[in-house]
């Protein structure tokens, strides 16, 4: 189908913009076509994509409780939001210990309703159940409800979430494609994303179980409590090299970074390695990932959303090194972003936003908000690519906004997306 875009801003020019069979094929001023979407003067962009996400949990996150900072902060307003009218399994997200301490299963018990309750920390690695879910999942009395790292066990005994709401979400924010990073992605979920996720363009990370043609990356996913011996994580990188996959690597802390880095080093780094968040990254690790040839995917957003608690849990010498953007950029380093949603926000333009203007203190790995952008703009399924542009030939996954580039410069927060085109499609008009 045959679509024109009129009066779009475009490198600063109103333009039109024709699109057929899915790619622009003309743009210039005074086209014509049947059917015409009027842009008004708003910008039109490449169409964006999360590097990182995680879907499933997204979608459950969609019509869960909300248990955390900023909206809950005392013991008092989580009590009253556990007790919320309703019956069936209520799921809660984004618990801090912040907010009521080092809650369990009886503490659940006493404070919550009388239907089955599981809440989620805020980490996405541990799980806080009340007798009434434990019951129903089958799981000992002798457990005190605080269930680590369980998600697999979990989502077997339960069903994977409607991804319809969410996927009509990330349109309206311009959002086309993500990569879906969960570690525990196996074939099940593979086929529940292959048939749900219409018509986002997906790149899906997982297990060892899933093929070099299910799954680009094999994801790792290590902590400094379960870190392997170097020789053993050297010899996963490597069998995932010899099936054809690459390897994303979850890297918060600087144990994890550097072991991971060591690893890569020892089994010979492949192009197109990803390092996953790069949290907390100094001149030598910065130095050794673009040795490596390395791509990092970090999460501009959380500098802003968790700002309070970095400054209470980050010991103060390594601020300087906390989720830094502009350093890795100017160190010639391939970067994207991805929102690590459920547990950072799903909106791009507040992660531009927080990108371009940084909470006091960490102001100096700021960026403009061209390379903010450039962040989201890269091909689906290749992060440490060039951006994408809007130019004849190119694919018309596209998405316009409600004012000028050069309004939306100055507030990213503020952006509205008015439609976004998926392969030449409409697929969200405001």
């Amino acid at each position: 189908m045959a679509m024109l875009i009129r009066n779009a801003e475009l490198n600063g020019q109103i333009v039109d913009v024709l699109i057929e069979h899915g790619r622009i094929v003309n743009i210039g001023k005074n086209l014509s076509c049947e059917t015409v979407f009027e842009a008004k003067g708003g910008a039109i962009l490449p169409a964006l994509h999360d590097h990182h996400i995680h879907l499933n949990a997204l979608a459950a996150a969609i019509n869960s409780l909300r248990c955390g900072p900023p909206e809950i902060t005392t013991k008092a307003q989580f009590i009253k939001a556990l007790n919320v009218a309703g019956d069936g399994w209520l799921r809660g997200v984004g618990y801090h210990h912040s907010v009521a301490g080092m809650i369990d299963r009886d503490w659940l018990d006493s404070y919550g309703p009388k239907r089955p309750v599981r809440i989620q920390h805020r980490s996405g690695r541990l799980w806080i159940l009340n007798s009434l879910a434990m019951d129903a999942l089958g799981l000992p009395e002798s457990v005190n409800g605080r269930l680590l790292d369980r998600d697999t066990m979990l989502r077997t005994q339960l069903n994977f979430p409607d991804l319809k709401p969410l996927i009509n979400k990330l349109l309206s924010y311009g959002v086309t494609g993500v990569t879906e990073v969960t570690p525990s992605n196996g074939a099940a979920e593979y086929e529940h994303y292959m048939q749900k996720a219409e018509p986002l363009r997906l790149n899906v990370m997982g297990k060892a179980e899933l093929s070099a043609q299910q799954s680009q990356y094999l994801k790792l996913h290590y902590h400094d409590h379960d870190l392997p011996p170097l020789d053993l994580l050297a010899d996963e990188i490597e069998q995932a090299y010899h099936t054809g996959r690459n390897i994303a690597a979850h890297c918060v802390t600087r144990a994890e970074l550097m072991l991971t880095l060591a690893a890569i080093e020892m089994a010979g780094a492949k192009p197109g390695g990803r390092i996953e968040h790069a949290a907390i990254a100094d001149e030598a690790a910065i130095e050794w990932m673009k040795k490596l040839d390395l791509i990092v995917v970090t999460q501009p957003n959380f500098i802003k959303e968790r700002h309070a608690a970095y400054l209470q849990d980050v010991p103060k010498n390594e601020h300087k090194n906390l989720w830094r953007l502009k350093s890795f950029i100017d160190a010639g380093l391939k970067v994207a972003a991805g929102s690590d949603a459920p547990f950072g926000n799903s909106n791009p333009w507040a992660a531009m936003a927080a990108a371009t203007s940084r909470p006091k203190g960490f102001e100096c790995e700021a960026v403009t908000p061209d390379a903010a952008l450039a962040l989201y703009t890269k091909p689906a399924h290749d992060a440490g690519a060039a951006p994408r542009r809007i130019d004849i030939g190119e694919l018309a996954d596209m998405c316009v906004l409600d004012r000028t580039w050069q309004a939306a410069r100055v507030s990213l927060a503020d952006v509205n997306v008015i439609a976004t085109w998926t392969a030449g499609e409409l697929a969200y008009e405001a």
